[in-house]
């Protein structure tokens, strides 16, 4: 395959993404870097246990500053890969994400900073002295003025709390559906329960738990893998149907297979041999399941 093609192509993305894009941009790019989490990461195979399995790829630089030399010049180039409605979404933790969010306002600018999702994995807090950091954050980036952004996507919906369907939700119109009504300066609007409400900031229903335990056929053993409900909602959020999804650091893959579920064209880079593998071979086998649900009750 061509590194003007699409698929999942082995090697630095700052090399391939650019010749990736030169053709045609990408109205979405997810970048999954390593954290700086210190040490070796290594793969589940088969039954055996993920510490004495085989190398995915090396997460530590001997400085904050090392770190930063190594990410920027690849936010450079995925900038440059996007359409002018494209948007980054760079997905780090606590030991990096706010020198991370300096560096990428010099890349983009600080007017390009569109917000952040905070994502819960679930797993609990595990220090002893001090607050335990549960979640992990994802800084989001417009290439352009007008950014693509799905607002309305059930993806992007959750359920009015209990007490506010209670309280306000008591109109019914000529269909049986529930609603409220509320005039703000002078303007009427009107509120379906059905529908729910937009979807806030903190993602908690998207359990790492789904790509992480063997009991699941969605795992692959990669460490860090993401779950495809975390992807799928990105995907649906921040692109087109027919769009074109990057993945510059594609780990196991799970941005390409929302992406191909989701009916988008797709590449991915990765400098891992382990990690092309295990892509390409989510991707040809067919095992991609789209997870995703309306968050609001039925």
């Amino acid at each position: 395959m061509k590194a003007g093609e699409g698929g999942v192509h082995h090697g630095d993305c700052l090399e391939l993404v650019p010749e990736l894009s030169r053709r045609e941009k990408f109205d979405l790019a997810y970048a999954d870097p390593p954290f700086n989490a210190g040490g070796k990461r290594a793969a589940r195979v088969g039954r055996g246990e993920r510490v004495r399995g085989q190398h995915a790829y090396d997460d530590a630089w001997s400085t904050i500053d090392d770190f930063l030399r190594m990410l920027e010049p690849r936010l450079a180039v995925v900038r440059d890969a996007l359409s002018e409605r494209g948007t980054l979404w760079l997905h780090l933790d606590h030991r990096t994400v706010h020198d991370a969010k300096v560096a990428a306002d010099r890349v983009f600018g600080r007017s390009a900073f569109m917000g952040e999702v905070i994502w819960v994995p679930g797993n609990g807090g595990k220090k002893r002295s001090g607050p335990s950091v549960t979640h992990q954050t994802i800084l989001i980036y417009a290439r352009g003025k007008q950014p693509i952004w799905n607002g309305d996507d059930p993806a992007l919906r959750e359920s009015f709390a209990a007490t506010s369907l209670r309280m306000h939700f008591q109109n019914v119109d000529a269909d049986g559906r529930h609603f409220r009504e509320r005039v703000i300066s002078g303007k009427a609007y009107r509120y379906y329960a059905d529908e729910g409400r937009r979807l806030g900031s903190v993602w908690s229903d998207c359990p790492a738990m789904r790509a992480n335990t063997p009991l699941i056929a969605e795992t692959t053993g990669y460490p860090t893998q993401k779950p495809l409900a975390l992807l799928e909602r990105i995907v649906r959020a921040s692109s087109l149907e027919g769009s074109r999804v990057l993945d510059p650091m594609c780990g196991s893959g799970t941005t390409l297979v929302a992406a191909k579920n989701l009916g988008r064209r797709f590449a991915g880079v990765d400098q891992s041999p382990l990690a092309v593998q295990i892509a390409r071979g989510r991707l040809l086998n067919g095992s991609a399941k789209v997870t995703s649900r309306r968050r609001r009750d039925p």
